[in-house]
C-alpha cells in the first residue's frame, strides 16, 4: 500500500498521505514519495492546484516518525551537513524547497504537529475542520524545525505569534488557528473535502498563467526591499506578456465574448 496516494481529477492534483494507523507521521519513505509526486505536480502542466490531506480523520500529519531516527541517519560528516542545508529537499518530503508556484490548498482534518505544520505551512490556503488541532508539538522532544517552519511561519502569522508557537510549543485548536490567520477557514470536518475542492476547482476555472506568475512574483519578493520587489513582479509579468493567453483576455474583453485560452491544449 502506498504511503502516499496521488490522484488527479480533471485539473485538481489531490495528494493524501496515507498513514492513518501512524497518524499520518512521515518516515524516510513516505518523504521520498512526496518528493516525486511533488515534482510531478510541479511539472505537469494539466494539474492547476493541488490539494494535500491525511488519511482518516484523526490527523493531518503528526510530524516525522520519530521512531525512525537514528544517530546513523542524521548528517554527520561536513559533506553531508552541507548537503542536508543546501541542497537536500525536506525530511517532510519536497519542504524545504521554493519552487512550486501552482495554487497549494491543505485540507487540515485533525492534528496538524510539528513537521505536518511545516508541510501545512507550504500550502497558500490552509482550510482546517473544526476538530483540527496545530502545533510544534516537537518542542518537548528537543527536535527543532527543519523543514521550512522558522521561516515560513513568522511569515503567514507574524513574528511574535510564531515565537509564541514555537518556543512555547502551544496546542491551538481550529478557531485559535483561524484568529491568528494560520488558518483561512474553519467548516465542519464533514463537509472539508467539499468545500476544499469547490475552492480548488474555482481557481481552475481562472486562466493559469496570471495565478502562477503572481504567486511567483509574491514568493521570490517575500524578504525582499519593496524596489526589488517590484523589479521580481516585473519579470514575472514580463513572462506572462509573453504567453498567447494573454492577449486573449483582453481581446475577449474588448469584443464582448467569452475568452477562448490555450492552456488546456
Amino acid at each position: 500500500m502506498a504511503n502516499v496516494i496521488y490522484e488527479k481529477r480533471n485539473h485538481v492534483a489531490h495528494i493524501t498521505i496515507n498513514r492513518p494507523d501512524d497518524m499520518n507521521c512521515v518516515d524516510p519513505p513516505t518523504a521520498a514519495e512526496l518528493v516525486t509526486i511533488w515534482q510531478d505536480f510541479r511539472d505537469d502542466n494539466s494539474a492547476y492546484v493541488a490539494v494535500i490531506t491525511g488519511a482518516g480523520d484523526k490527523a493531518f500529519c503528526a510530524g516525522f516518525d520519530l521512531r525512525t531516527v537514528s544517530p546513523g541517519g542524521m548528517p554527520q560528516s561536513p559533506h553531508k551537513v552541507r548537503r542536508f542545508v543546501y541542497d537536500h529537499p525536506g525530511l517532510m518530503g519536497y519542504t524545504r524547497r521554493a519552487d512550486i508556484f501552482k495554487p497549494i490548498i491543505a485540507a487540515v482534518n485533525g492534528y496538524c504537529f510539528a513537521g505536518g505544520l511545516e508541510i501545512a505551512l507550504c500550502a497558500d490556503i490552509r482550510i482546517a475542520a473544526e476538530n483540527a488541532e496545530f502545533g510544534v508539538l516537537n518542542r518537548r522532544w528537543n527536535v527543532g524545525l527543519g523543514d521550512g517552519g522558522t521561516q515560513r511561519l513568522p511569515r503567514i502569522v507574524g513574528l511574535g505569534r510564531a515565537m509564541e508557537l514555537i518556543i512555547l510549543g502551544k496546542r491551538i485548536d481550529a478557531q485559535e488557528a483561524y484568529r491568528i490567520g494560520l488558518a483561512n477557514e474553519v467548516v465542519p470536518a464533514a463537509s472539508l473535502m467539499e468545500r476544499v475542492t469547490a475552492m480548488a476547482e474555482a481557481i481552475c476555472q481562472f486562466p493559469q498563467g496570471a495565478v502562477r506568475t503572481d504567486k511567483e512574483a509574491v514568493m521570490r519578493g517575500l524578504g525582499t526591499t519593496l524596489e526589488e520587489g517590484f523589479r521580481i513582479e516585473g519579470s514575472t509579468f514580463v513572462t506572462l506578456l509573453r504567453q498567447d493567453d494573454f492577449y486573449e483576455g483582453p481581446r475577449s474583453f474588448a469584443e464582448k465574448r467569452k475568452p477562448s485560452f490555450k492552456q488546456d491544449d
